[in-house]
């Protein structure tokens, strides 16, 4: 699985339609053969903080990238963003979905 989380900072005017913003991208990317998940979370420490959180098979990078609502967004997005995002990107060899967590297990 390729794991990637995103923290967007969008332009103080849209902050809070932010997701509606995306929405378009949101449905396109999730639609996408490879998706796992695609979820956004607005941060509760910082709310003009936005964090993405993706997983995708493991050959489904080039296809995200390469398809066209992806070059869509690589035009969209700086416009309604404050800043440069910041990502964390990682491959999980032979991972596909999520598990349970052993410390806070409910019987």
């Amino acid at each position: 699985m390729i794991l990637i989380n995103v923290k967007f900072q969008p332009l103080p005017g849209n902050v809070d339609n932010f997701r509606e913003l995306v929405n378009e991208f949101t449905v396109a990317t999730r639609a996408e053969e490879g998706c796992l998940f695609f979820d956004w979370f607005r941060s509760e420490e910082d709310p003009g903080e936005y964090i993405l959180v993706e997983g995708f098979k493991d050959d489904a990078a080039e296809a995200h990238v390469n398809s066209e609502h992806f070059k869509q967004a690589q035009e969209y997005f700086p416009t309604i963003l404050a800043r440069t995002p910041q990502i964390i990107n990682t491959l999980i060899d032979g991972k596909t979905e999520w598990d349970e967590m052993a410390e806070f297990r409910v019987d």
